[in-house]
């Protein structure tokens, strides 16, 4: 049986000053707990109404970090509206993730984005097309939020995820001669511009998107077109839809040159 206490703790990992204060957060569901036992995440604890056989947690149970609760304990420390039958307690990576933009390579870069299902989304778009490095604000959303984590359906352990002043990275890489890309309405269409398999993609908030300081720093800028050619239609898109397009965009570009 659970102390209170120990409920409390977990229950209050829903909240970014503790999540900071203990290193750690949540990730729950069969699938997600199997990710991060996939993955080699740094696991502290699992707790488990169900049977132990499913879900990839037999390593778990003979390291002895698998414990087993009540329906109504699963219900007290979730974050779910609905529980689910596992849940996981998770060490934050020790260095943060706060290198620089790796070079050669196409990441990404969220300025204010501060949805957490929007980051969570982009996240496992990033990890869809094999981007392995996302670069964030400090005003967008934690990337440990429980409806964040949730949302990158386990992507959050393959993709490297940090958070930092923009301008200083930006500048950094473009100064080594990365492409800086961001999406604006007076862009090149995307379709239409040339595209480097290497570089950074700006993504702005959901309601200003990119910030003066950043576009200031983007040297390439693209538009997503509607369809048909000014047709008037949606203001714009969803951060997490237009991260898609412009990705997929991206890669498109990469397998038609091979």
């Amino acid at each position: 049986m659970l102390t209170k206490a120990r409920i409390r703790q977990v229950r209050s990992l829903s909240d970014k000053a503790a999540r900071s204060e203990n290193g750690l957060f949540v990730a729950e569901g069969r699938k997600m707990v199997g990710e991060a036992l996939a993955a080699g995440a740094d696991i502290e604890r699992i707790y488990l109404t169900g049977e132990e056989g499913a879900g990839g947690v037999d390593e778990a149970v003979r390291r002895g970090i698998v414990e087993r609760v009540s329906d109504s304990e699963m219900e007290r420390m979730s974050h779910l509206k609905t529980p689910a039958d596992m849940l996981a307690v998770i060490r934050m990576p020790a260095d943060g993730g706060e290198a620089a933009f790796p070079a050669g390579e196409l990441s990404l870069c969220l300025d204010g984005v501060q949805d957490p299902g929007n980051l969570g989304t982009i996240i496992r778009i990033a990890d869809w097309f094999g981007i392995g490095r996302v670069f964030c604000s400090p005003d967008s959303a934690d990337c440990y939020n429980p409806k964040a984590v949730q949302a990158t359906m386990g992507a959050l352990f393959r993709v490297s995820v940090g958070y930092g002043p923009l301008d200083s990275a930006l500048a950094e890489a473009a100064v080594r001669g990365e492409a800086v890309y961001g999406t604006f309405l007076g862009g090149d269409d995307l379709y239409r511009a040339e595209l480097s398999a290497g570089g950074i993609i700006v993504m702005g908030s959901e309601g200003r998107g990119i910030s003066p300081q950043a576009a200031a720093l983007v040297n390439r800028k693209l538009f997503i077109p509607p369809f048909p050619p000014g047709r008037h239609g949606s203001e714009s898109l969803n951060v997490a839809a237009a991260t898609a397009i412009v990705c997929a965009e991206f890669r498109r570009r990469v397998r038609a040159a091979r």
